[in-house]
């Protein structure tokens, strides 16, 4: 995949770039206001003494709203988890406070393999899709992680204290010398799934030799984390018919790739007018200094900083899924 290097600068100095919190505060801002101004008005309801309750159709028993201390007591909590939010894209030097997410669909999008990328007799053997985007018109992107090689405390800080969603996929002989690393990453909700044992370039490879790969990690990845993964990812994108026949007799149920790449220093992009666009699939590695100009840190900030400022928010990937 070609490079593209953005010019902007991972981190801008606080007393130039913070002025953008401002628009992200009024977004948070005004989410809030719409939702205490509600609150507030059954609240009212309930306050006058009038009964208030909303009787359905059908005769069935009538809908009370909350008591007004519940309504307070639940506006009060949205108000400080704004404040954190903001105190915390300050902290770490983020231009704008991250946007939130939408509730996840109640009704699931159709996932379909990508044009292009399909293997023989992908649809009649039923093969698990092979997608860089989901199909949604939610102003989403879904940040994904390879391999498991570094292991940065100050990453996890990060992302618990902004309430940044990811997808992990691990590679087994990535995470044996730390396995406590990802437990505490699984605590936070993020899902751990399938990169093979030993991330080779299965393309190629036999069935029987794909099939231990993919089979493996998916009896490591129980046997350790108490979950056995529905999502795989292939190592370096490269796969054939074997490979997804495998897949799915692990138990396997998607294969996303990804639209875009980010790293602590740059972007590069799969499609040529390099635009971000709804239910992107982006992809990083589990990487530091050693390999990167940055920390894992550094990278996501670049990457929350491009998002916000085109107007996206970080989705959790297994939502849509």
């Amino acid at each position: 995949m070609r490079a593209v290097v953005q010019n902007d600068k991972s981190r801008a100095r606080e007393d130039k770039s913070w002025p953008y919190e401002d628009r992200g505060r009024a977004r948070g801002g005004l989410r809030i206001g719409l939702a205490v101004l509600a609150l507030a008005a059954i609240a009212s309801g309930c306050a006058q003494g009038g009964d208030r309750s909303v009787v359905p159709a059908g005769g069935q028993q009538p809908l009370k709203a909350p008591p007004a201390r519940a309504l307070d007591s639940y506006a009060s909590k949205l108000r400080s988890a704004h404040t954190a939010r903001v105190a915390a894209a300050r902290r770490w030097g983020l231009r704008a406070v991250p946007l939130s997410a939408p509730p996840a669909p109640a009704r699931k999008p159709r996932i379909k393999t990508r044009k292009g990328f399909e293997v023989e007799d992908h649809r009649e053997s039923d093969l698990p899709p092979v997608f860089t985007r989901v199909p949604t018109r939610d102003k989403v992107v879904f940040l994904t992680i390879d391999d498991g090689a570094e292991k940065d405390p100050s990453f996890l800080r990060m992302t618990r204290e902004l309430g940044v969603p990811y997808t992990a996929f691990l590679s087994g002989y990535l995470v044996e010398d730390d396995p406590r690393y990802f437990r505490r990453m699984q605590a936070e909700g993020v899902a751990l799934n399938n990169h093979t044992l030993h991330h080779p370039d299965l393309r190629g490879m036999s069935y029987r030799a794909q099939k231990r790969e993919i089979c493996g990690m998916q009896r490591y990845i129980e046997q350790r984390f108490g979950e056995r993964p529905a999502l795989f990812r292939p190592p370096y994108g490269s796969y054939d018919r074997s490979t997804l026949r495998a897949a799915k007799a692990c138990g396997i149920a998607y294969a996303p790739l990804w639209n875009e790449e980010v790293f602590a220093d740059h972007w590069e992009y799969r499609e040529a007018d390099r635009d971000l666009r709804p239910g992107d699939i982006v992809l990083t590695h589990f990487r530091g200094p050693g390999e990167w100009k940055g920390t894992m840190p550094d990278m996501l900030r670049r990457f929350l900083n491009k998002v916000t400022a085109e107007g996206y928010a970080v989705g959790r990937l297994e939502d849509y899924l």
